[in-house]
């Protein structure tokens, strides 16, 4: 069992920037990849970015050269750094890890998730 923890949402405006953290209970190097998601009221929860297999790192179009994801090995923690926001990131943000626990046992875990809302 892996929980995920999320903290650093909030209320900013348009243009401004928010630190997203996800505290995980395991190591994340156990991890077969660990990242963040969104889902807007009304839309399907969709990938924003996450490391696959360690270094590997997958951003969707719409938040590339804004969002940077990284990672604290020590803290076991995982990063969403967001710049330049738009009001069209306003969602609420998921932690999601993957674990592999044999060839045919993967795992999927979740985050509570935390609000995110750009509004002037």
């Amino acid at each position: 069992q892996v929980q995920l923890v999320e903290s650093g949402g909030g209320l900013v405006q348009p243009g401004g920037s928010l630190r997203l953290s996800c505290a995980a209970s395991a190591s994340i190097f156990s991890l077969n990849a660990m990242g963040w998601y969104r889902q807007a009221p009304g839309k399907e929860r969709e990938l924003v970015a996450s490391f696959i297999r360690g270094s590997t790192t997958n951003y969707a179009d719409s938040v590339k050269g804004r969002f940077t994801i990284s990672r604290d090995n020590d803290k076991n923690t995982v990063y969403l750094q967001m710049n330049s926001l738009e009001p069209e990131d306003t969602a609420v943000y998921y932690c999601k890890a993957e674990k592999l626990y044999s060839s045919y046992d993967v795992r999927i875990y979740w985050g509570k998730g935390t609000q995110v809302t750009v509004s002037s």
